[in-house]
């Protein structure tokens, strides 16, 4: 069965964005960068909620880039399956993508008792949803070196799950990335 895996970029105070929306502090240097693609590898399918997908967007034309970390990313990502979960788009724009208009804990189940690769869930809420219904099997938290005092929690609240370190790594900018098995 494949494993679905929730990683974000988070403030060390537990923030993916601001209170503004703004998450320049999180942009990951070339060192960070390379070692969330090799993490990224292994993914075949990416979930995302309707703002992850609108900021995610900008990669399907980076393939080209000239930074060969950016343009590893992009082919990936492009090369990927997508999923955005939203009642609110009218369509995507993107290559290999889908629209659904609401997540369904169970469709989600059966997708990863089918697939063949791992999954990737991304966006703070839908996460949280997917944490709740038991679905997530890792988080991968990248800790950036920063607070910024609120805005969107990386973790949701009134959710109790057990974790199980398995592995940590410290970056030379400061970024510490934690990952953790859910039980």
């Amino acid at each position: 069965m494949a494993k679905l895996i929730y990683t974000a970029i988070c403030s060390l105070d537990g923030y993916t964005a601001d209170a503004d929306g703004g998450f320049d502090w999180a942009a990951p240097d070339e060192q960070v960068h390379a070692f969330v693609n090799d993490l990224e590898r292994p993914i075949g399918t990416y979930l995302y909620g309707r703002r992850l997908y609108e900021t995610m967007r900008v990669w399907q034309d980076l393939g080209d880039h000239e930074n060969p970390v950016v343009r590893d990313f992009a082919l990936m990502w492009q090369s990927a399956q997508k999923i955005v979960y939203s009642a609110a788009l009218d369509g995507v724009s993107t290559t290999d993508t889908t629209l659904e208009r609401s997540f369904e804990p169970t469709a989600v189940a059966a997708l990863k008792g089918s697939s063949g690769s791992d999954l990737s869930i991304g966006g703070a809420t839908l996460a949280g949803i997917a944490l709740a219904a038991g679905l997530v099997d890792e988080v991968r938290l990248f800790l950036a070196a920063a607070i910024v005092g609120g805005g969107t929690r990386a973790l949701p609240d009134a959710v109790r799950r057990k974790l199980t370190l398995l592995d940590e790594r410290r970056f030379d900018s400061g970024v510490v990335y934690l990952r953790y098995a859910v039980a």
